[in-house]
């Protein structure tokens, strides 16, 4: 399909419009879906207020946030840009964008650069050490689409992609990253093999069709128990966070509550049912929110 036809596709009457396009892009960054923004907007804020010690410089906030948003859209742009050949295949991305045809892969790479160079100049108010530790957050963003054609386990790439955000946020704040920084950084890598071998579950029978892996298919029969024992490791992980900076009760409220939704994903997953485990995907927001708003609270109340 040439970019002329891609152009006249939706009403068939004249080239499109500005604002269509702009509808087109905001679909194919996801704009509509924010869950993928909101999941690696969690941890971010973890690592801030840790970092800051329940009080950091708002534009510092301010700055990751929307670089957490434009970073998470420029992804979603890569990602279809390299899923073009399988999302076709795939029912729950048959409308994607690309796939469609309402946006040329040309059009998905040139909204990937421009949102990464909007992300870019948000690093003026961060110090140097902070600019350089984000070429390595924007090459993993760039290389993670890529990864299921390799390995089974993207999420590890992913996780890393989201987490990187952790120690960038410590060092833009204190300049140095401590190891509960690392500690923060390694749990949101986990989280991601948690909520991303939910969401490939959705997908498990498409992607065996067309050759796609994931952690979904390497653990097969054992896929409940897997995430199960990632669960708890990662609920180990955050109470050895909360140990190592003498948290209160309210941060262990969090983690309580934390393990609650868990638990009640591993009831959503127990059918493999698609429909099911999708949500329990989506409700990994609700997990980062509990555990943010308990270290937050926490702050406000013994800080």
């Amino acid at each position: 399909m040439t970019s002329q036809q891609v152009d006249m596709i939706p009403s068939g009457t004249g080239p499109v419009g500005w604002l269509e396009r702009l509808r087109r892009y905001a679909l194919l960054v996801r704009l509509n879906r924010p869950i993928g923004i909101l999941l690696l907007m969690w941890p971010t804020l973890w690592a801030l207020w840790i970092a800051g010690q329940g009080t950091p410089p708002w534009h510092i906030v301010l700055v990751f946030v929307t670089g957490v948003a434009l970073m998470r859209s420029a992804g979603c742009a890569i990602n279809d840009y390299a899923d073009r050949e399988f999302d076709g295949h795939v029912a729950r991305t048959q409308a994607r964008p690309i796939a469609s045809g309402l946006v040329s892969p040309r059009e998905a790479l040139a909204v990937f650069i421009v949102l990464s160079l909007l992300a870019a100049s948000l690093l003026f108010f961060l110090n140097w050490p902070t600019r350089y530790m984000s070429l390595v957050a924007l090459l993993l963003t760039a290389v993670y689409p890529f990864m299921k054609r390799y390995t089974h386990l993207p999420q590890v790439v992913l996780g890393a992609a989201f987490g990187w955000a952790v120690p960038m946020a410590f060092m833009a704040l204190n300049e140095t990253i401590p190891p509960v920084a690392w500690l923060v950084f390694c749990a949101t890598l986990v989280w991601a093999l948690i909520y991303d071998t939910e969401y490939a579950m959705v997908d498990r029978e498409d992607d065996l069709k067309i050759g796609v892996k994931s952690s979904a298919i390497l653990f097969g029969r054992h896929d409940k128990l897997i995430v199960g024992l990632l669960q708890i490791a990662m609920l180990l992980m955050l109470i050895l966070i909360g140990m190592l900076l003498e948290l209160g009760a309210f941060y262990y409220l969090g983690l309580l509550g934390g393990a609650g939704l868990f638990a009640y994903q591993q009831w959503l997953i127990r059918a493999r049912e698609p429909k099911a485990c999708f949500v329990a995907f989506l409700n990994n927001n609700q997990f980062g929110m509990v555990i943010f708003i308990g270290l937050l609270v926490d702050y406000l109340s013994f800080g």
